[in-house]
């Protein structure tokens, strides 16, 4: 039997030790490599009693050694398990995988530890035991998905009764806990720990975090002394999670996330039983409904946490669905499923958990149809993904092949993930995107080549997005729950005021008057009588678009004022009528994105490239960019037509991609790439008109070489709609030049230099059109003490000899976006490697950097997490962590260089000169605050305060963001701020302290 079929889900036999029921052997790349580390275990085997039956079970049966060697070369976290304990090793393949997790279970229920430290080793020591058992059954196919998740859901369990048995008794014996039974202290401790999500099912994957909601009763709690429940149970709760999650030379236990409770930025880790049930009577909102689902007492007082859940069965299970939770369930639906960010499906780099078809597709296809049908049907009420596709098989919600397909899916993607994080034990559902690494997943998934994983893989993606599809088949018509919507007659009529008001609409009789007035025929667009029996089947969508902005009043004018520019409205109408989502995207720009909104009420053609089907796919290469705009160009007349045709083109391509942001058919991470492939495209397009214009009064330096080199967010192709262009102009002119040749010859420094101030005016000049971009010149050597245009001599010299640790750090963001030859472009590159990659003294470099953070915070230090570049631990402290480590490191390692930041944080990653989790935690930051960073700078102008901010941008802000609510947006923002100033002094250094505005 293959891999493959363990993977769907065929039978395992559950009798036999682990090596006689091996059913998948891993391919293994380099043989050689990972027979030296099994060599290891064979000589460390020989010295050892306890592992002697090893060398006799690798040199008899062939099969084992095979599978070793896959498991080895394939997964270095394994390996590393494997060989630094080979009597553990022939203990889990000479047990059954059943016998040897119910072993660990049961030594873990009874540890008991004298020292914080003994439980921290104790329970690291028998994680290690069961990944490498689990690891290795998993992989040969010993055993089901069921039993993999199941060992170490329960695991964790009895890990977390371990640490609170420990955490009460010490309690206890400072006199301040009377528990009722001194072996078992959390029995009637009235301390409740629930576990959320995949835990609570126990579906825990390989390297997964667990969720916790820690409740206690203050009632039953037997407190001793003065010592007060509140204040000891949220003590006893960071020590928990530090006995958990702290790594250690061994390890650590499962990373613990407290952020599911109610209400998190504002209450205690702990929280009392009756604020809690208070709160979700009150407060509670449907994403804690679904969350709630799968919600389990797993250690302490597990009669008080079940008493617990039975009081919320009323706010989970309701028995008559009412209407805003129907539509909270849909939005929810709507937006995933009309989410364009995910792309195709895809193999390499897709997530299995989030990406298209992937695992939380299985889980929402069962959870929402439980939170429709569990209230009147408590058999829908279940924790685990599988058995819930099975009772609503039995239910008649969903048919015999939807169960089936979906099963096979989930179990296969279950398996997938569990090998993406047995690389590394990463908590990652991200496949590789490297040829390599999708080899090792699909020879640890048992395949025999990658052609065959990406096949089976593909398929099930297709066949959970299929189901997941059907789900959306028959979304309500919204035009039958407004109510009376007639705009005919001198009067108002009162029913359709009525309908305005409950919409939404403050000033209803003033929304009425404006929708009348388009069907006066006032402007172009709603002249002809065709034009307005468009608009009137489009009322009803129309105005619940409008409304279901943050302010529907604004909204409404803003389409008004929108249609007095539009020249025609027939087909616009007809299309919005037939497009919905095109007619709610409007809406949203209307009331979401100012910004947005004042470019399509100038340039209403640029909706016009919105109906384009292209809209919706991949954003323009620079290609095509390019053709674009040399289409464009190539119709102007003169120089100056051209600078307007150059400022509409870039004006729209940023309108579209603020539309892509705004529709989701660009993710926020992607923005800044696209507004900087805008960018230099417009620039290197540009150079040659203005050289040309130049030209004609001044002549050309001919045999003169010129290029631009982008610093900053251009450079790095981290722009935002705001961004300046920092640009530096770098000039070769030949050999004995002295002059141009034309009408009014210029000397070479001043003609290059009148040459980049015309450059400076092309792109940021206000023409008829508007302007372009602000232009930065300012990091030129010297600043602007220096010449407007640079010698690439000079520029050479002085990077080698003058300039200042912080202009090496920015050179580490140049690029060549426009240069009149290849070869004048190769010799800068040259240039810029050789600068960068020479030798510098880390210490010096580390104080430099911190002294130049000091200075940025002194001049521009902030406390609000808003201001997510300045802020202590934003993204100035990523980008200097950066740039720090990569002019450290330079000479050791020249392709360690990368002017996108988060390439240079792979590309540290990889080098092993940043660690794993401070990758993972800069990573993420940096994508966060990129993702945030973009939304605010495409649809506001002026400055973010969250409590002024329309609805609309903050709901933008909590789906860039991934969190389920503002609240929760902000906390985990300044988690990840302190989070990422703490890696900066790790990494570069403490930065001197400042008073922060």
């Amino acid at each position: 039997m293959t891999g493959q079929a363990a993977a769907a889900g065929t039978k395992h036999s559950d009798v036999g030790s682990l090596f006689e029921r091996l059913v998948t052997v891993p391919r293994c790349k380099d043989r050689d490599h990972a027979q030296l580390f099994l060599d290891d275990v064979v000589k460390l085997a020989s010295e050892d009693r306890e592992a002697a039956g090893l060398v006799d079970l690798l040199g008899g049966k062939s099969n084992v050694s095979d599978f070793l060697l896959g498991v080895i070369g394939n997964s270095p976290y394994l390996r590393e398990l494997a060989v630094s304990d080979v009597g553990r090793l022939n203990a889990i393949l000479t047990s059954s995988p059943e016998t040897r997790i119910e072993e660990i279970l049961e030594r873990t229920k009874a540890l008991r530890a004298e020292t914080e430290a003994d439980i921290m080793r104790d329970l690291r020591l028998l994680k290690q035991d069961l990944a490498l058992t689990l690891g290795l059954a998993d992989i040969g196919g010993a055993i089901h998905l069921d039993g993999v998740t199941a060992g170490l859901s329960l695991f964790a369990d009895a890990s977390l009764d371990a640490a609170i048995r420990f955490c009460l008794t010490d309690l206890s014996n400072k006199g301040k806990f009377a528990p009722v039974d001194p072996d078992n202290p959390g029995k009637d401790s009235g301390l409740v720990v629930l576990a959320m999500g995949k835990h609570g099912a126990l579906e825990l994957n390989y390297s997964s975090d667990i969720d916790l909601i820690i409740l206690y009763d203050p009632q039953k709690a037997p407190m001793a002394g003065s010592a007060e429940a509140p204040v000891e149970f949220v003590r006893l709760t960071r020590r928990l999670v530090k006995i958990m999650q702290d790594r250690t030379a061994d390890g650590y236990v499962f990373r613990t996330d407290l952020r599911l409770r109610p209400d998190p930025g504002a209450t205690p880790l702990a929280m009392s039983v009756p604020a809690a049930l208070s709160y979700y009577e009150a407060l509670g909102q449907n994403w804690e409904r679904a969350a709630l689902i799968k919600a389990r007492p797993c250690a302490a007082d597990l009669e008080a946490g079940a008493d617990f859940l039975r009081e919320i069965v009323p706010f989970v299970w309701r028995k008559y669905l009412d209407f805003a939770a129907i539509a909270d369930v849909q939005s929810i639906k709507r937006q995933i499923h009309l989410h364009k960010g995910h792309g195709a499906i895809a193999v390499a780099g897709h997530n299995v958990k989030l990406g298209r078809g992937g695992i939380r597709e299985v889980e929402f296809f069962v959870q929402t149809q439980q939170l429709i049908a569990g209230g009147r049907n408590p058999d829908l009420r279940g924790r685990r993904t599988l058995d819930m596709l099975a009772k609503l098989t039995e239910a008649n919600w969903i048919k015999d092949d939807a169960r089936d397909e979906l099963t096979e899916a989930y179990i296969f993607l279950r398996a997938v993930e569990h090998r993406i994080q047995m690389l590394n034990d990463e908590q990652t559902q991200l496949l590789p995107k490297e040829g390599e690494g999708l080899n090792r997943i699909a020879w640890l998934m048992g395949f025999d080549t990658l052609e065959g994983f990406e096949a089976a893989f593909l398929k099930q993606l297709q066949t959970v997005q299929g189901h997941y599809a059907d789900l959306f088949e028959d979304e309500p018509a919204l035009s039958s729950e407004l109510g009376n919507l007639v705009f005919t007659g001198d009067d108002h009529d009162p029913d359709t005021l009525e309908t305005l008001s409950r919409l939404g609409f403050k000033q209803p009789a003033d929304a009425a008057s404006i929708v009348k007035s388009w069907h006066f025929g006032r402007y172009p667009a709603v002249r002809s009588t065709k034009a307005r029996e468009r608009l009137t089947e489009l009322h009803p969508v129309l105005i619940k678009a409008l409304a279901d902005t943050d302010n529907a009043d604004v909204a409404l004018r803003a389409f008004d004022n929108f249609l007095t520019k539009l020249p025609a409205g027939v087909q616009l109408f007809a299309l919005l009528r037939s497009n919905p989502q095109l007619l709610h995207l409007l809406a949203t720009v209307m009331g979401a994105a100012p910004r947005l909104a004042e470019t399509v009420s100038r340039r209403v053609h640029v909706l016009d490239s919105v109906l384009d089907p292209a809209f919706f796919g991949a954003m323009p290469s620079v290609d095509e960019f390019r053709v674009g705009l040399d289409r464009t160009l190539a119709q102007a007349r003169f120089y100056e037509e051209a600078l307007d045709r150059a400022r509409i083109f870039a004006q729209e391509q940023q309108f579209l991609i603020g539309l892509r942001l705004l529709s989701d058919t660009l993710s926020a991470d992607k923005v800044g790439f696209a507004m900087a492939r805008l960018a230099e495209v417009v620039v290197d397009r540009l150079l040659p008109r203005v050289i040309d214009h130049v030209a004609e009064t001044h002549g050309r330096i001919e045999g003169g070489e010129i290029a631009v080199l982008a610093m900053g967010k251009l450079g790095g192709r981290e722009m935002t709609a705001s961004s300046d262009l920092d640009l530096i102009l770098l000039y070769e002119p030949p050999e004995g030049a002295t002059q141009s040749d034309g009408q009014r010859p210029m000397a070479v420094s001043q003609y290059y230099t009148r040459l980049t101030q015309r450059l400076v005016t092309a792109l940021s000049a206000p023409t008829a059109e508007g302007s372009l971009y602000e232009v930065d010149f300012r990091l030129r050597p010297s600043g602007n003490a220096g010449p407007l245009a640079t010698h690439l001599n000079g520029f050479v010299a002085y990077q080698k000899s003058e300039a200042w640790t912080w202009e090496h750090m920015a050179l580490t963001r140049a690029r060549v976006i426009a240069s009149t030859s290849d070869a004048f472009k190769a010799k800068i590159n040259a240039h810029l490697s050789e600068t960068l990659a020479q030798t510098r003294e880390r210490t010096k470099l580390a104080d430099d950097v911190r002294t130049m953070r000091a200075r940025i915070e002194k001049e521009k230090g902030t406390k609000d997490i808003w201001e997510l570049k300045q802020v202590a631990g934003g993204l100035v402290d990523i980008e200097f962590i950066a740039q720090f480590l990569q002019l450290a490191h330079a000479t050791d390692d020249a392709d360690i260089f990368a002017q996108g930041t988060e390439q240079a944080l792979s590309k540290l990653r990889v080098a092993n000169v940043l660690a794993p989790d401070d990758a993972d935690l800069l990573n993420n930051a940096l994508l966060l605050y990129q993702r945030l960073t973009q939304v605010l700078r495409m649809v506001l102008s002026g400055k973010f305060v969250a409590g002024e901010a329309p609805r609309g941008v903050l709901d933008l802000l909590i789906k860039a963001g991934g969190a389920p609510d503002f609240q929760r947006l902000e906390l985990d923002l300044a988690e990840t701020q302190t989070s990422v100033r703490a890696a900066f002094e790790r990494i570069v250094g403490e930065v001197a302290v400042v008073e922060a505005k």
